[in-house]
């Protein structure tokens, strides 16, 4: 986009200052820019990767400057991509520092970490950085004339292969090209001048990608469903009003049918784990108590006998839930935020949850336990999203798990037949943490400690190469 007229037409970059301009040709912003007392003479076209001289408007052709086309738009073979994922050695960019792949910071522009925590997490799905790294993926995929949706997955696709690119000019991205696109395909829903809350923009950015990629309600419609998406049956059950006291009208209600037990079933992108409200006083020392909840209290409510009382603005409903269907990969949202007539509340709740090794089976329901005898339904996390401070003016910052070599072994359903999972990676095997451009690494018992709103978790064995 020019940074003067706002243009996404015929931009050219400036690659002694880095700035976006329209046109070369006389009067437009780009010679402008070249005559001005700077003297900045060489600029990329951004649509066609030439090199031009301005003001005298001749192409410049250098075989050095390749470099600077692949750091532009990097591409990736099936061989590169295998490599990417089995190394755990640093790389030197070429300002000199040591960065690896995948693991490299993401300009704040301004107020867009709520933003920066969800690409990064998602970038580290190894099924999605698989698809995104290879764009001949999605380069073919039929979209209406005048959808802007599918700019949001070629900057997405860019995105990803600028995060795991080996040659990287510095040991950071910006990610302004793929937030502008936010901006405009989200009609200003999501902006980077305003904070805003990470999980509504998974939730969007999810079914966008997923709509964008020419995905339906089936499980293989898209990358994004193959991915993430779940089966869940869903209990429910009206209550009868409170205030009404007549017994011959309670029993007609009843009668009729409306206030029995109802199944439904229903895909889920995520699953929304409810905190239990935080105590209201200090203790007998006058300190407020930081509480604390393991995460299997948690995830009980999707266990099919935990009923909990939903309100809505005519009826009160008591809801089950059981899963049906485990996806590869499984996030899980801890709802922290609640807003009323006022503001908006924290729970700074601790949720107490195992890095590996968490067992959604007792989750299934007994048809679909069945049908996953003898396949392992233990996952571990590969991603965490936190939240720290005040909702207002807190911050965001996202572990992330660079993979290395594990052997699981693990006793069947029956107690007696035991199955090998060998999951083939060589990463480093190291948890990161990543804000913005700061990044260091940090040790998985840390992550228990932390206020945890995002959590993604891999099944074991998933992984196409297992």
């Amino acid at each position: 986009m020019c940074s003067v007229s706002l243009s996404r037409i015929n931009v050219y970059a400036c690659l002694i200052c880095g700035k976006y301009f329209q046109g070369r040709g006389h009067n437009t912003h780009a010679y402008t820019h070249s005559v001005s007392d700077e003297q900045h003479r060489v600029f990329l076209n951004l649509a066609t990767k030439k090199f031009y001289c301005l003001p005298d408007n001749y192409e410049i052709i250098d075989p050095s400057l390749s470099d600077i086309i692949y750091v532009l738009d990097p591409t990736y073979t099936s061989e590169m991509i295998q490599k990417l994922e089995s190394s755990g050695k640093e790389v030197r960019a070429f300002c000199g520092s040591m960065y690896l792949p995948g693991i490299v910071g993401l300009n704040n522009i301004k107020a867009n970490d709520y933003c920066n925590v969800i690409l990064q997490s998602l970038s580290h799905v190894s099924p999605i950085r698989r698809y995104f790294l290879n764009a001949d993926n999605y380069r073919d995929v039929k979209r209406p004339p005048g959808d802007l949706n599918f700019l949001l997955v070629q900057r997405f696709g860019e995105l990803i292969r600028k995060l795991w690119n080996p040659k990287n000019f510095k040991a950071h991205v910006s990610p302004h090209e793929m937030l502008q696109s936010v901006v405009l395909c989200s009609k200003k829903q999501f902006q980077i001048t305003e904070q805003g809350d990470a999980v509504d923009f998974l939730k969007w950015v999810l079914n966008a990608l997923h709509l964008a990629l020419g995905g339906k309600k089936k499980y293989t419609s898209s990358i994004i469903y193959k991915t993430f998406c779940g089966g869940m049956r869903i209990h429910s059950k009206k209550i009868l009003p409170t205030e009404m006291a007549d017994e011959s009208k309670k029993a007609e209600l009843l009668a009729s049918g409306e206030y029995d037990w109802k199944i439904s079933e229903s895909p889920f992108l995520y699953l929304t784990c409810e905190l239990p409200p935080p105590p209201l006083f200090r203790d007998e020392h006058y300190n407020n108590i930081i509480p604390q909840v393991s995460l299997f209290t948690l995830l009980n409510k999707f266990n099919g006998e935990t009923e909990k009382e939903y309100k809505t603005y005519k009826d009160n409903i008591i809801r089950k839930f059981e899963l049906t269907r485990l996806p590869p990969f499984i996030i899980l949202y801890v709802q922290r935020f609640t807003k009323n007539t006022f503001f908006v509340e924290k729970n700074p709740t601790i949720v107490n949850f195992p890095v590996k090794g968490i067992d959604f089976g007792d989750f299934l329901s007994s048809e679909a336990k069945e049908k996953y005898k003898g396949t392992s339904t233990s996952y571990d996390l590969v991603a965490n999203v936190v939240h720290e401070g005040q909702p207002s003016n807190g911050i965001y910052k996202a572990h992330v798990l660079h993979k290395g070599n594990h052997l699981f072994v693990e006793n069947g359903e029956d107690g007696k037949k035991k199955y090998l999972i060998n999951i083939l990676f060589s990463g480093s095997n190291n948890w990161f943490e990543m804000q913005d451009l700061h990044v260091s690494k940090v040790l998985p018992e840390i992550l228990p400690l932390s206020e945890a709103l995002v959590q993604i978790y891999e099944r074991r064995g998933s992984d196409s190469r297992s």
